[in-house]
């Protein structure tokens, strides 16, 4: 008994972490239940199975596709609840459809509110990055203004380098002036963005 338990908790954690290549003895050996409630448990669609197939098929062996469907449905049943699929959508994690009937669709409207918590973080995320990035930009090109300014007064200058040089110089200017105006935008529009996400997680405290 002890030995079993041993086995098929193995063989649980093989299904845990991966459907990748099943050797010889892991085909023969596999209790298809188990690894099909492993695989139900972490939401995974029917193709793990076929995965699975095809690998054993490479040592001869053929896996109990209705033992391992039943272990599958119980998996599932674990798997499909409101709860983990808020965690899955605030994850950022895709739902495969896998849930079956109205265990199913209550999974997904959990799941789809938890999506949109992440979709309005990841845009906060988003612009927070862009408005630094453009900060990032805009200190640089404070940093060549002024080396190419003090160049243009150097005595050893060429005045076709100090033309180049006033070109280079007009052009980082009208940059900096755009990236300035950029990053009004986007600070106006992160803090709507905050507003937003702020506003869904008070809704979300409210309905729990």
């Amino acid at each position: 008994m002890w030995h079993w338990q041993l086995t098929s908790l193995g063989l649980i954690l093989l299904a845990l972490t991966g459907c990748g290549g099943m050797s010889a003895s892991e085909c023969e050996l596999a209790d298809w239940e188990s690894v099909g409630y492993a695989d139900g448990a972490r939401g995974r669609t029917v193709q793990a199975f076929d995965q699975r197939r095809q690998s054993c098929a490479r040592h001869a062996v053929a896996p109990d596709f209705k033992a391992y469907q039943t272990g599958r449905n119980a998996g599932l049943i674990a798997y499909c609840q409101p709860a983990k699929g808020y965690r899955l959508g605030a994850q950022g994690g895709e739902y495969y459809g896998v849930c079956p009937g109205a265990l199913g669709a209550k999974f997904y409207d959990s799941y789809l509110e938890g999506r949109l918590l992440f979709d309005l973080e990841s845009a906060v995320y988003r612009t927070n990055s862009q408005i630094a990035a453009n900060q990032a930009r805009m200190d640089a090109i404070e940093i060549q203004l002024a080396e190419n300014i003090a160049a243009q007064f150097s005595d050893v200058v060429t005045a076709e380098r100090r033309a180049i040089l006033l070109i280079q110089t007009q052009q980082l200017a009208e940059e900096r002036v755009t990236l300035a105006g950029e990053v009004d935008r986007l600070e106006v529009q992160l803090e709507v963005q905050r507003q937003e996400l702020e506003d869904y997680r008070q809704e979300m405290v409210a309905r729990r």
